[in-house]
This record gives structure tokens, C-alpha cells and sequence, in this order.
């Protein structure tokens, strides 16, 4: 194959069972709020003092990224249900950008870990070999186009549905598809023997959460199923059960060069269009929604019964 090899039967099974696994805890802690607060700060607390210190180590748990990557998806998400479940936060306009804010800084975190890739080349770090290349500096800068294409927090809302989701309406098909090419390149790049799982993986989850169960909330859905993946990743060195894990990348230069490209092709291009939108409408995107004339956007706010 051209991206990842290693599909035996057992393995794709597993990887449809992830999905499924990942798509269903991410709706029960998303419909119902002790479910999600003993998930997300419950277990945690626990496995910080009792769990982690003990397992982690093998697979991607070794690196200070699997850490930082785990905490901070955790922030975003207890950040989130503060914002839903606080009815006083939901104007608060801290509250509102603070979505934004670990966004950002999420992908700054990715964006300085393929940088970091660059001088590792030939090193072996916690299971991962590293190939830096051009693809790192392409997909870096990608990234930081992603950020700056992020629009329209402080019209985020609270949903209107028993689920109180957290509706981003602004947040469209078209950067969601940068995002997703942004990260599976980072993944590509930095943790290839895992980036099938730590990325197409976690990206298929969020993503059909998306488009398929509850439009408007793909944040919400991403910071779930990224915080659910990583304290499972930081719990079990999966790397160590082949047999189930089979999936890796193939490790050539051409599929990095090719998604690192395709990533940052696209992010030009929300980012040209996200131009030319605000010129027509001189909306200014720090402040208020920009893509409100869309029905991709009108259909994200009645799906929550905005």
C-alpha cells in the first residue's frame, strides 16, 4: 500500500471497532453530563496518581508530546463543559475565545513536534522512528494557516437540544477538511508507526461525529474522542500487540512529501477564500461569525435548534 501497510483481517477489525468504540463514548459523554465528568476529570484524576506513572513509558506514552497532547485535550474538554452546563459563561466573551485558544495552541504544540522531527532523523524515540524532511517545514506552515483561518468563537452557542452541545456554526466542511490533512500529515510526519491509529483514526471519529450525528459541534467532538485516545494511549502500550495493531506506515518520503503538500494546498485555500469573503463583507473574523450567508452554517445552528 501506499500510506500504511500491514491490513490483516484481525487488524481492520480492530480499527472498525476503535471507530465504533470511540464514535459511541463520545455520544454518551457528550448527551449526558455525569457520564462526561466521570470520564474526563474522574478517571483522570485517578490515573494521573494510580495509572499512568505506571504504564506510561512504551508506545508514544514516552514522549513529553503523548503528556502535553493528553492534558491539553483534556483542558479543552472540561473548558467545553464548563461553557455548556454554566449558563453565566456563555456570554462571557473569555469563555467564548477560550475554544479558539486551546485550539491554537493544540496546533502550535503539533507544529513545533514536526519541526522537532527535523534533526531526530535516524533516531528511534519511545518506538518512533523519525524521518525529517521538507514535508515538516511544509506541514508546519500549514499549520499555522490553519490558525490563522479560525473564525467566528464568539459566536459560538450552546445548543438547544438535551445534549447542550457546544455549536460552533462558523467552523465549516472546508476548514475541518484543512484541519483533517493538516494533523494526518503531522501524524504522518512525526509518529508514522502509530499515525494510522493517533491520527486517520481519531480524524475518522471526530469527523463522521461531524457530518454523521450532530452537526456544529466538531470541536467538541474532536477534543472527546483526541482526550478518550489519549488517556487510552497513555494506559496501554498498543504498540506491543501486533497482532491488533498491525497498521503502520510505510515509511516512504513520497506519501509525506504528498500529504504535507495536499495539507498546505488546501489551508491556502480556505485561507484565499476566507480573504475574499471578508472583503465582501467586511466582517472582521476576530469578532463576529463570517460565513453566516452559508447554508452549511444555517444548517449547523438549526441542527441545534438554534
Amino acid at each position: 500500500m501506499f500510506f500504511f501497510t500491514g491490513y490483516t483481517f484481525t487488524s481492520v477489525l480492530v480499527f472498525l471497532g476503535l471507530t465504533a468504540a470511540l464514535i459511541g463514548l463520545n455520544e454518551v459523554t457528550r448527551r449526558f453530563k455525569w457520564a462526561g465528568i466521570g470520564m474526563y476529570v474522574i478517571i483522570p484524576v485517578i490515573a494521573t496518581f494510580f495509572i499512568w506513572p505506571k504504564t506510561a513509558g512504551g508506545n508514544v506514552g514516552g514522549t513529553w508530546f503523548a503528556w502535553v497532547k493528553t492534558y491539553s485535550a483534556l483542558a479543552g474538554v472540561i473548558g467545553f463543559m464548563l461553557l455548556r452546563y454554566i449558563p453565566k459563561l456563555q456570554k462571557n466573551k473569555f469563555m467564548l475565545t477560550y475554544p479558539a485558544l486551546i485550539l491554537a495552541v493544540n496546533i502550535l504544540e503539533a507544529v513545533y513536534a514536526d519541526l522537532e522531527c527535523l534533526p531526530k532523523t535516524g533516531q528511534i524515540e519511545a518506538g518512533l522512528q523519525m524521518i525529517g524532511g521538507p514535508w515538516n517545514v511544509i506541514n508546519a506552515i500549514a499549520g499555522i494557516l490553519n490558525i490563522i483561518t479560525i473564525t467566528g468563537w464568539l459566536g459560538i452557542q450552546i445548543g438547544k437540544t438535551k445534549s447542550q452541545d457546544m455549536v460552533w456554526a462558523d467552523q465549516l466542511w472546508f476548514w475541518i477538511i484543512a484541519y483533517d490533512l493538516w494533523n494526518l500529515s503531522y501524524c504522518y510526519n512525526c509518529i508514522s508507526n502509530r499515525s494510522f491509529y493517533a491520527g486517520f483514526l481519531l480524524l475518522v471519529s471526530c469527523t463522521a461525529a461531524e457530518f454523521l450525528i450532530r452537526r456544529g459541534a466538531w470541536l467538541q467532538h474532536r477534543a472527546q474522542t483526541l482526550a478518550l485516545w489519549a488517556m487510552f494511549s497513555l494506559t496501554v502500550d498498543y504498540s506491543a500487540a501486533e497482532e491488533y495493531f498491525a497498521i503502520t506506515s510505510t515509511q516512504s518520503d513520497l506519501p509525506k512529501l504528498l500529504l504535507s503538500v495536499a495539507a498546505l494546498a488546501f489551508n491556502i485555500g480556505v485561507l484565499v477564500y476566507e480573504a475574499r469573503i471578508i472583503r465582501q463583507t467586511k466582517r472582521n473574523p476576530l469578532k463576529e461569525a463570517i460565513y453566516t450567508e452559508l447554508g452549511a452554517y444555517k444548517k449547523n445552528l438549526e441542527a441545534n435548534g438554534l
